[in-house]
């Protein structure tokens, strides 16, 4: 018997022994009060008595008051005289059969009530099994994409990721084919685990495959199989596999897979999940339990694949994993191209150079830039998205909104104006440095009194040493800025000094970049995946003195390069002057401004 039918059963029985509580209070809830014979033929005397049912053992009047009373009759002692006295009170009666009260009694204790609540457990068993119910949870809540109901994703619907869309189109065409690869033995990956950061598209690439295979897709959150009581998630995860092989062949998608499969050793086994641990050992059950002949594919996607359990990963399960990076320069501009397919952009609208204003962006992010400049656009009454727009999007997203009713007084707003002229000017005269693409003196809601964006030409992979040092002298420029005009520093240099001094420590530490020599110092404990901390510390390997000469060197090459922006911001001084003014004057200057005033 299954579960399920066990509950309903419990249900039942509890049910029944709710009548039975409940028969003996329904049944003297409305009871007629037993008096004496005598009294009764009181209250008929004194008129109180409204009607009387003659029965064959007893007699049941109701009083003028609507009280019902009931009396024992007296057999041989009374007859037509009970009669006669109540046709001379003028009292109506009728007579009754016996036989017939049982049917009366069964229907007010018994069948009413249990009529009742079975109507009442029906209700309350629809709720009660509906999706996510009680009686149903042990049910799979799998969302099903199907081709003839929803909307058909396919690759052309997907962008920048074009290493992970040519893996997976292997997958498409065994769906299309299976026959090709079983006739000569070969059989498809039985998972394919789709790792990279989040909003990097590893869901809409696997309803892009179910989509170009024209198969089912059956998708479903490592969270949801994990509920309060023990064994809910294995059941889920059966019915999911169930339903799957009925509808074969299709797709079975687990986002979020690191909720279900982290990692079983270590220290997680002093903290570990029964129910989680149940709902992974089911999932490791169900993929090796069919074979790759049955046309069930699973896709899984994660963030965090360092952390899975390493039965999860072993051939034979998730076999192939398949990196959905953060696109480059030309994955963002196809992937803005598809976002904008539905908003109508300006003639003026270069979306190559908002590919390039958007380093590091994930898929996610580009769309929400595109919502954020159509938003602009309503907000303007204007029918068509500008460059403006985007601009202003991309700013609020990277930089925060505009805190216009954040007023600075006119000495800040001057120290500001030198700071961002200093790291503008100083990135313009070094050769190694990124392009300015604009600056501006707006406050914004992250913090930033100001802020220099630097537009790169392209994506970067390596840096060489003389673009690091470059880095850290626009870093600093700022901060000598401030020095050689308000002749003090301010606190508005905090982010560059902990940007400058964490590359140079990695440049002494980590990348041999020193007089130290061609070595590394200290080791990472801490696990870094897609650009993520997760956890721990730095272990150190060195000496103290080693330490010193470590601290010396970083301070070194700090002095150095903070000396370097100086000098070159002293040497051209007029222009850094010419250049704080237009920003107290106008804010805000871009590209062409600055290339005017560079000259």
């Amino acid at each position: 018997m299954s579960s399920d039918r066990r509950r309903q059963l419990y249900w039942l029985f509890f049910a029944f022994g709710v009548v039975l509580l409940l028969q003996p209070i329904i049944k003297n809830a409305n009871a007629p009060q037993n008096v004496a014979y005598s009294e009764f033929l009181s209250l008929v005397e004194a008129g109180d008595i409204e009607s009387v049912e003659v029965r064959e053992s007893e007699v049941r009047a109701t009083k003028t008051d609507s009280s019902r009373v009931i009396a024992q009759r007296i057999p041989g002692l009374e007859g037509e005289a009970l009669v006669d006295k109540l046709t001379a009170k003028g009292i109506k009666f009728s007579g009754y059969r016996d036989y017939d009260s049982w049917w009366r009694s069964l229907l007010l204790a018994w069948v009413l009530p249990i009529g009742l609540l079975f109507v009442l457990y029906s209700v309350f068993a629809k709720r009660m099994g509906g999706r996510g119910g009680a009686l149903k949870f042990g049910d799979s809540d799998a969302k099903i994409y199907d081709r003839a109901k929803d909307d058909r994703v396919t690759f052309e619907d997907v962008a920048g990721v074009d290493e992970a869309e040519d893996e997976l189109r292997e997958v498409v065409d065994f769906l299309k084919n299976p026959g090709k690869y079983l006739t000569i033995g070969a059989h498809i990956p039985r998972g394919v685990l789709l790792v990279g950061p989040p909003g990097s598209g590893k869901t809409l690439l696997a309803r892009a495959v179910a989509g170009e295979a024209d198969v089912p897709f059956f998708s479903m959150s490592g969270s949801e199989f994990v509920e309060m009581f023990v064994g809910v998630g294995a059941s889920r995860m059966r019915s999911l596999f169930e339903q799957a092989k009925k509808r074969s062949p299709c797709i079975i998608f687990l986002d979020e897979l690191d909720a279900i499969g982290k990692s079983r050793g270590g220290l997680g086994t002093m903290a570990t999940n029964d129910e989680r641990e149940q709902t992974l050992n089911q999932l490791l059950v169900e993929m090796d339990g069919f074979n790759s002949d049955t046309g069930v594919i699973v896709m899984a996607a994660t963030n965090r694949p360092e952390t899975l359990d390493a039965a999860l990963v072993r051939a034979g399960r998730f076999d192939r994993q398949v990196l959905v990076d953060a696109p480059d320069v030309r994955g963002r501009e196809k992937i803005l191209e598809i976002h904008s397919r539905k908003i109508e952009l300006d003639d003026s609208v270069d979306l190559g150079v908002m590919a390039r204003r958007t380093p590091g962006m994930s898929g996610a992010d580009l769309a929400n830039v595109v919502n954020e400049a159509a938003l602009a656009a309503a907000r303007r009454a204007s029918k068509r998205v500008a460059v403006a727009d985007f601009e202003n999007a991309i700013d609020r997203i990277q930089l925060g909104l505009k805190k216009t009713g954040k007023v600075m007084n006119e000495a800040e707003r001057t120290r500001v104006a030198y700071h961002e002229g200093g790291h503008a000017l100083v990135a313009m005269s070094l050769e190694h440095a990124d392009p300015v693409h604009k600056v501006t003196i707006v406050p914004r809601s992250i913090g930033a009194l100001g802020a220099t964006l630097q537009l790169p030409t392209e994506d970067r992979y390596l840096m060489t040493k003389e673009e690091l040092l470059d880095r850290v002298c626009v870093m600093l420029a700022g901060r000598a800025a401030e020095n050689l005009v308000c002749k003090s520093l301010s606190t508005g240099a905090k982010n560059d000094l902990e940007r400058a001094t964490e590359t140079a420590r990695q440049m002494v530490c980590r990348y041999g970049m020193s007089e130290l020599g061609a070595q590394t110092f200290g080791i990472a404990r801490d696990l870094r995946f897609l650009g993520n901390t997760l956890s721990g510390s730095e272990e150190r390997n060195y000496s103290e003195e080693t330490a010193q000469r470590i601290d010396e060197e970083i301070g070194t090459l700090l002095s150095q390069q903070q000396e370097r922006a100086a000098a070159i911001l002293s040497k051209r001084r007029s222009v850094l002057e010419t250049m704080a003014e237009r920003l107290l004057e106008n804010e805000t200057l871009d590209a062409t401004e600055l290339k005017t005033l560079n000259q």
